[in-house]
């Protein structure tokens, strides 16, 4: 008789989403490469948002969200860290408490009845209507991406037509910035 051998994985096979924050020379090209490194090497990049961090600077803040094994994760920070204009990379997700948040714009089209349900699902979540027609609203929502998913999903019978989703915005909490 043969012994069934179990494949046990350990915690640094498990895929786990991070939130990378990453500030980076603000000039041409840098988010290219960047992105360059993620398709390069075949990781997915789930939801990035890049700004300046203050009008005028000569910084931006690039805020990645991948999924990947430990090794992996590891893998990119340092491939980050290795490029020129990345001035710091953290991984928000390892480094402690931290917030994020999106931002959706959800476009519904439909009749009397549904209208009104829309309007009920959208107070139930806080979301605002931006924008509305006889057959139609644009709702603005934010919050945390399971929070936006569950207003879509909801959303979807009563006349989902559109959707645009900013991605993530997350910053650390406590006293201490990047």
């Amino acid at each position: 008789m043969q012994d069934i051998v179990y494949d046990i994985p350990t915690i640094t096979d498990i895929k786990r989403r991070h939130t990378l924050a990453v500030l980076v020379d603000n000039e041409f090209g840098v988010l290219a490469r960047v992105i360059g490194l993620f398709s390069g090497r075949g990781y997915n990049i789930e939801s990035l948002t890049v700004a300046e961090v203050e009008h005028g600077s000569k910084h931006s803040r690039i805020t990645i969200v991948t999924s990947g094994t430990e090794m992996v994760i590891e893998q990119i920070k340092k491939l980050l860290e290795k490029m020129v204009p990345v001035y710091k990379v953290h991984d928000l997700t390892v480094e402690g408490p931290h917030v994020e948040r999106e931002l959706a714009l959800v476009k519904v089209v439909s009749n009397e009845a549904q209208r009104v349900e829309a309007l009920r699902i959208a107070d139930i979540f806080r979301a605002r209507a931006v924008d509305s027609t006889n057959e139609s609203f644009v709702f603005e929502i934010t919050g945390e991406s399971e929070k936006i998913d569950a207003f879509i999903e909801l959303m979807r019978p009563i006349g989902l037509i559109e959707i645009c989703r900013t991605g993530i915005a997350a910053i650390s909490r406590g006293k201490d910035g990047i």
